[in-house]
């Protein structure tokens, strides 16, 4: 599941200048959605690219003909002002509801439930059939609210929940395991905004299992076209990228952190390796080194097995000497790649970094496996050789 941050920035915040700061932190901080009044729409799109999901009222509507004139929003939620914040009162048996009509129209994607009692949570539970978001705010009780929700329609609709902290954020995340799939964060705190969207990443982020390979050669293999990956993040000392010959097995190359009598320091690049070897992706599939260029995605791994996304910036390939690099997994899988012949390239021992050109047969390196081969990238069952 992938956990999204929506910011509440309505009426409800305040005038348009503290809406405004609210926004713009949100932008700043990588929120996923903005969740405003429709006439705020364009006024939010002038501020950034961003997902504006807006609150559909009786003041404009804006589903239909009068969309363009008030500024289209990415969705559209039904609840404030009405039925679903307790403004109109429930109806007895839901069958009258206007929030529910409204979903039910072309146009409307989400609704708006505040949870003061039980005739709310059903009422959620009424909204979530006809809904692809349906957002739910506690009032005076949270969490055993939240826990019937992800019970009953935790499948069948994201169900994003009201909080006003991080700490908020991670506890609906870790709700029944399987958790919210969002939340709607009403807050003005830059850093709370920041550490929620921190809470989201760490919930995405895949978490793999690293193990040590023993080096069974490490040779002089002539020249060959070398490709630095340089990407738009700084990558902590711990960090690196997999890269091998061999879709069942990738070493741990690190990034260029550490100073060298030789050159200084470029801690957001990693010397992968030659252009025919794989590179990990976010998504678990795997390119060619060759093929990565601006505006792609790779995975970012540390020593422990935490992941992150980073966006690559340059691309850059040049005609170097080589070493093969060859290891042997506790399993007895054979794995190797080529990697630049330079004291600055380094893998990681378990006497923690080395260089390349220290390594020696015998050594034990870190690696990711595998089973199974690639077709394009994407992990297949079939029996592929790989020499």
């Amino acid at each position: 599941m992938t956990r999204s941050v929506w910011l509440k920035a309505d009426d409800e915040v305040g005038d348009w200048e503290q809406r405004k700061r609210r926004i713009t932190a949100g932008l700043e901080a990588g929120v996923d959605w903005i969740l405003v009044d429709e006439w705020d729409v364009d006024r939010v799109r002038e501020l950034g690219e961003m997902n504006v999901a807006a609150f559909v009222t009786d003041d404009v509507d804006v589903i239909g003909d009068d969309a363009e004139a008030a500024g289209e929003a990415d969705r559209y939620i039904v609840g404030k002002d009405g039925e679903g914040d307790g403004t109109i009162d429930l109806p007895t048996d839901f069958s009258g509801s206007a929030d529910l009509s409204t979903l039910r129209r072309d146009g409307a994607s989400g609704a708006y439930v505040r949870i003061y009692d039980p005739d709310y949570e059903t009422f959620a539970e009424k909204a979530a059939e006809e809904s692809e978001f349906t957002i739910v705010v506690g009032e005076d009780w949270q969490i055993i609210p939240l826990e019937n929700l992800i019970a009953r329609i935790g499948d069948s609709t994201d169900l994003i929940a009201g909080v006003t902290t991080a700490e908020e954020a991670k506890t609906a995340f870790e709700t029944l395991e399987m958790g919210a799939s969002g939340v709607l964060l009403d807050t003005d705190d830059p850093d709370e905004i920041r550490e929620t969207v921190a809470v989201r990443d760490d919930f995405d982020r895949e978490q793999l299992d690293l193990e040590y390979a023993t080096v069974t050669a490490i040779e002089p293999a002539g020249s060959a076209d070398r490709v630095c990956v340089d990407t738009g993040s700084l990558f902590d000392h711990d960090e690196g990228m997999l890269i091998g010959s061999m879709s069942r097995g990738l070493f741990f190359v690190h990034a260029e952190t550490a100073e060298s009598p030789y050159v200084a320091s470029r801690p957001f690049r990693v010397n992968a390796g030659a252009v025919h070897a794989y590179a990990r992706l976010p998504d678990g599939s795997t390119t060619y080194l060759a093929e990565l260029g601006s505006g792609d995605e790779v995975q970012v791994v540390d020593t422990d097995g935490q992941t992150r996304e980073a966006v690559v910036g340059r691309a850059k390939i040049e005609r170097r000497p080589m070493f093969r690099l060859e290891a042997e997994t506790e399993s007895g899988e054979r794995i190797e790649t080529l990697i630049q012949n330079a004291e600055t390239i380094k893998v990681h021992a378990r006497t923690g970094r080395k260089a390349v050109t220290d390594l020696e047969a015998g050594d034990e390196v870190l690696v990711y496996t595998q089973p199974g081969g690639r077709h394009f990238g994407e992990s297949i069952d079939e029996r592929i050789i790989e020499k």
